[in-house]
């Protein structure tokens, strides 16, 4: 089992000791401090793909309930070579793809053979179901960057296209992380490229009315947890720039709702460098005030200046943020400055960013000031928690509770929420995590909830399974 922590002594930022969270990592179970991490409050997640936050079985079970608006799904359970090899093997519908989900109006249009090579979702068998499942998780010791994006998105395919289930998973993502302490969530999600059930285009406004409506149900309001939504671009499209400038524009006429604008994609793919935007950004500046950014930088393997340029863009938060490790001057700059860092520990182990937690630059960040705080970035391929998270950061380089209380709070603090919404939210934060630490003191674990049901990752990783995991 990788899970042996190492014991500091570490003076706690708060009033409140924290002698019970040392004691707790040096004699106490795995167990229970997944437990506390559990319950504990954590503040929010800053870097969060909704349509690579949900499990599995979320999309499953939406997309068949979905059948009451008309919308019907189909996957490829075979291969019956209905085409030329390498006719159409890496495109945006690759042929050899298994799994890949496609609406009832495509299969309509196929022909004979292809159609033999798909089923109805409702009509798996219970292996194409598993099969169907294990295909959006990056859970095989040999998947990575490559399987992911290569693969991943292309599989859900038409399930991205509606509307409806984009609400739905906003709605089961804010019960999740509600359920685990958090109090925000600012996910990245679509306003374009929606489908009604036969095929035809559905205006953005539409799409985006659906989600605000869902976000005021009384289910999703009971979770406790406030949304805001970043809209993102593909930054290495041919069309990027004029990507940029319909969600910078969009952004701005919707600050209500929608508070950021990112830019998303492979690093390593070169056409989507970050000082191609830089003109764009400028123009857009001239016009339009109070759009924030957030964006991904430094998610590759090798140096170069992608974070400081990203910086020069206009970014306050930086997505990932793993190759700042190599630019002194600009660690130096970061240091207790205004821009944060976005940490997504497990999405970078399983995309092989690094091979081993030793390698990642995480605690250099952390430990000199750097502002940092932890994210799920796309949990539902990686099946794991923002509680897992917590987990491997405590179990790899052993943090302190100041630490923990640090990280919890820049996750709320460097949001983008409304400054008034911002304030009640650490106030809140404050108060939750007050009476948790005085809970801990007093009655130490023994008035914990049970463990909770564990996903994937931390089972298979860290060996710490519960029986639904087994």
């Amino acid at each position: 089992m990788r899970a042996g922590f190492l014991f500091a002594v570490l003076l706690c930022a708060q009033p409140a000791s924290a002698d019970w969270f040392d004691d707790l990592k040096q004699n106490g179970s795995v167990t229970d401090l997944y437990r506390v991490l559990y319950a504990m409050p954590k503040g929010g997640d800053l870097h969060n793909h909704l349509s690579g936050s949900n499990f599995s079985e979320w999309w499953y079970e939406l997309a068949l309930a979905e059948q009451q608006r008309g919308y019907q799904y189909y996957t490829k359970v075979r291969i019956e070579n209905c085409v030329a090899y390498g006719s159409n093997e890496y495109g945006r519908a690759p042929y050899y793809l298994m799994f890949r989900t496609i609406m009832a109006f495509e299969y309509d249009a196929l022909g004979d053979c292809e159609k033999r090579e798909y089923k109805l979702l409702q009509n798996l068998s219970a292996e194409e179901k598993a099969g169907w499942l294990e295909s959006l998780r990056l859970d095989k010791p040999y998947e990575g960057r490559d399987e992911f994006f290569g693969t991943h998105w292309p599989r859900m395919n038409a399930l991205g296209w509606n509307p409806w289930i984009q609400a739905e998973t906003l709605f089961l993502n804010m019960q999740a992380f509600g359920a685990e302490g958090l109090s925000y969530l600012e996910t990245q999600v679509s306003i374009a490229g929606f489908v009604n059930a036969d095929g035809t285009p559905m205006p953005s406004e539409q799409a985006v009315d659906i989600l605000r409506k869902r976000l005021q149900q009384a289910d999703a309001v009971a979770t406790g947890v406030t949304v805001r939504l970043q809209i993102s671009i593909l930054r290495f499209l041919p069309n990027a720039e004029d990507q940029l400038r319909f969600i910078y524009r969009y952004v701005h006429d919707h600050s209500d709702l929608f508070v950021a604008v990112n830019m998303v994609g492979r690093e390593d793919n070169d056409k989507g460098y970050p000082l191609r935007f830089l003109d764009t950004l400028r123009d857009l500046r001239r016009q339009y005030p109070g759009v924030n950014l957030s964006i991904h930088a430094g998610e590759v393997d090798e140096p170069n200046n992608h974070v400081r340029d990203t910086l020069l863009l206009g970014a306050d938060r930086i997505g990932h943020g793993l190759n700042l490790i190599t630019d002194d001057d600009t660690m130096r700059l970061m240091r207790h400055g205004p821009y944060l860092v976005e940490i997504n520990l497990i999405s970078n182990l399983l995309l092989q960013y690094v091979s081993d937690y030793a390698q990642h630059p995480f605690p250099e960040y952390l430990r000199t000031g750097i502002p940092v705080a932890l994210s799920t970035d796309d949990r539902g391929m990686w099946d794991s928690t923002m509680t897992d998270e917590f987990y491997v950061a405590v179990s790899e380089f052993n943090l302190g509770w100041d630490e923990i209380r640090i990280l919890s709070r820049n996750s709320l603090q460097y949001s983008f929420a409304e400054p008034a919404v911002k304030q009640k939210l650490l106030q809140e934060f404050d108060q939750r995590m007050s009476r948790f630490e005085l809970g801990m003191q007093k009655y130490g674990v023994a008035r914990l909830p049970p463990m909770p049901p564990t996903r994937r990752f931390i089972c298979t990783y860290y060996e710490l399974c519960t029986p639904n995991e087994r």
